[in-house]
Order: C-alpha cells, then sequence, then structure tokens
C-alpha cells in the first residue's frame, strides 16, 4: 500500500502566448485544465484505468503567473474511499530570470475510479500514511469526502430537469455548444479540464459585461458533478452574476447537458466563480450592486457566505492576503 507522498506526480509546463489572456497572465481556464490533468494522471496511476472529476472542493489563483514562467504542479492521493479518491494539487510557478518559485494556487478535488461504460468501479487499494504529517493530511481529506458526502446526498435530485428560473436576474448569459470527440480522454464522458475552460470564459463575460474593466480569476468554489456530459450532447451553460465586492464579482455558473434528439436537460454540475478587477497596480473598485429582486437578494447573502469561508481559507494558504 502506499503512503501519500508515493502517489505523488509532477506535471510541469511552460507559459506560452496561447495560454494567456488579454492581459498577458496565465488564463485562469488554461490554469483549471491543467490541475484537473494533474489531477486525472495521479489518480490514474493509483486506480490503474480510468478516472473522472467528481468534484472541486477549492481552487484559489494566490499569485499571478505570467508568459514565460514555468509552472510545476504536484498532485497526491490523500484519502482513498471505495471508488473515489482525494487528490490535492499544489503549483508553483517561477520566472526563469530569477529562479525564485511562488505559489500560484492551492486545489483539492475528488477522483472517481469508473468502468468502460463509466461506471464506478473499485480502487482496490488504500493509501497509509507515513508520518504524522501525512496522517493529518489523511484526516483531513477524510473530512472533505464526509462533508462533501453530505452535501451530495441529494445528487439525484439536483440532477433532475426542472431547474431555478433566472427570470428577473439582471445579468445573465446562456451559453451552447456540441460535446465533440476532441472534448474527451476516454470512452464518450467530456473531460472536466475542458469544461473548466468553458466556465471560466463564461464567468468573464459576465463580470465583463458587469464592470467593463479588466478582469482575473480569483478563485473557484464548490463544484460537484451530479450527471455525466457525454460526446455528442449539448451542453448548456447558464451564468448569473451572485455578488460584487469592492474589487469582486462572484458568477454562478449552473451548467446542463441536453440530448440532442429529445431535448431532455439533465443538471450536471454547479459552480462559483470570482473575478476580480485589477489595475497596473493591483484589484480596483468596480462598480456597486444592489439586488433588486427576492432571487437576487437570496443569491447575494449565498455568496456572501461563500465570500466568508473563502476569505477564512485563503487567509490560511496566505496569511495577510
Amino acid at each position: 500500500m502506499p503512503s501519500i507522498r508515493e502517489t505523488a506526480l509532477e506535471m510541469v509546463q511552460l507559459v506560452l502566448p496561447e495560454h494567456a489572456n488579454t492581459r498577458g497572465g496565465l488564463y485562469g481556464g488554461q490554469m483549471m485544465n491543467w490541475i484537473t490533468t494533474a489531477a486525472t494522471m495521479a489518480a490514474m496511476r493509483i486506480a490503474k484505468g480510468a478516472v473522472v472529476l467528481a468534484s472541486m472542493d477549492d481552487l484559489d489563483f494566490l499569485h499571478a503567473v505570467a508568459i514565460g514562467d514555468v509552472v510545476t504542479l504536484r498532485a497526491q492521493v490523500e484519502f482513498i474511499g471505495r471508488s473515489s479518491m482525494e487528490v490535492d494539487v499544489d503549483v508553483h510557478a517561477e520566472d526563469p530570470a530569477s529562479g525564485v518559485p511562488r505559489h500560484a494556487t492551492s486545489s483539492h478535488l475528488a477522483m472517481v475510479a469508473v468502468d468502460d461504460q463509466g461506471r464506478p468501479r473499485p480502487v482496490g487499494v488504500e493509501v497509509i500514511p507515513a508520518d504524522a504529517s501525512e496522517g493529518a493530511r489523511h484526516r483531513e481529506a477524510r473530512t472533505r469526502k464526509h462533508s462533501r458526502g453530505v452535501y451530495l446526498a441529494g445528487r439525484a435530485r439536483q440532477a433532475a430537469p426542472a431547474v431555478e428560473d433566472d427570470a428577473g436576474l439582471p445579468h445573465t448569459l446562456e451559453v451552447s455548444r456540441i460535446v465533440f470527440p476532441e472534448d474527451a480522454v476516454l470512452g464518450t464522458l467530456m473531460f472536466a479540464g475542458k469544461l473548466m475552460i468553458d466556465l471560466d470564459q463564461v464567468a468573464s463575460i459576465v463580470a465583463l459585461r458587469y464592470c467593463r474593466c479588466p478582469v482575473v480569476t480569483a478563485s473557484i468554489d464548490a463544484l460537484s458533478f451530479f450527471a455525466p456530459i457525454r460526446v455528442g450532447e449539448i451542453i448548456v451553460y447558464q451564468a448569473a452574476l451572485n455578488h460584487v465586492g469592492r474589487t469582486s464579482m462572484e458568477v454562478g455558473i449552473r451548467t446542463l447537458a441536453e440530448h440532442p434528439l429529445t431535448g431532455e436537460r439533465r443538471h450536471t454540475c454547479t459552480a462559483y466563480i470570482t473575478m476580480v478587477h485589477v489595475g497596473p497596480s493591483g484589484p480596483r473598485p468596480v462598480p456597486p450592486y444592489q439586488p433588486q429582486t427576492d432571487l437576487a437578494l437570496r443569491r447575494f447573502h449565498e455568496a456572501e457566505e461563500r465570500r466568508r469561508v473563502r476569505q477564512a481559507r485563503r487567509a490560511g494558504l496566505t496569511p495577510g492576503l
């Protein structure tokens, strides 16, 4: 049985112009794609076969990454259930001119081992902590799995076709596209890294249209999959502005998978992405937002609670931020 450190996998990327946003920094969706890829490879090694992303508990962008930086992603499996694996991905970026690494992002993901039909299958091994530090990581990962299980207890209800009507929300966007074979890695299931790129683009458009100023991705919260997305289906992103702070905006994105022949839709996942207005010297104010309907007010208050949790989490990662 492996220890946690024995499950570790490193992936190194050079940030090219094709990976950049309009400001010349690494595009947030590309970083999410790389993180999902690293977690997938680490989990595949342990599961000896195909895996899919079940949940991304948190992803915080701590420092900017520029074109020409070398990005090192370190993924390790910290806890294994029957078919699921808790994976931590830590990312450091290095300017080759200085050689000094900086902590770029931190995230936790849950991967699930699947068979050829995309159904969960047993992993068949477990990680055994090698020391007290690994024991603490093992316990924290097990706690994340338990907390997520409570949230997902109603996944059948959450994946039902009926979804909340966004009518009356002032800043919304709906984008649809077909899932092509190139969007899948194994079998016919859409690769979650490709989905991350789409989600970040949609969130960016909503934030840009609201503030009409440069924005970057700050974090993603509580992304859990309730149903798979398959090649040939129509994927629908329904986004809305939930909250505006002094410099930040939270965008909620509900993702639906639509059968192209029957028109039946199912809720596959919901993500909350925080965008920040940035200027040459750092974060800048955005226009104030006052929710005008009961639905908008409820979403605003729910987003405020997520913001409190996110700020506490980031403070633990980078004291003083």
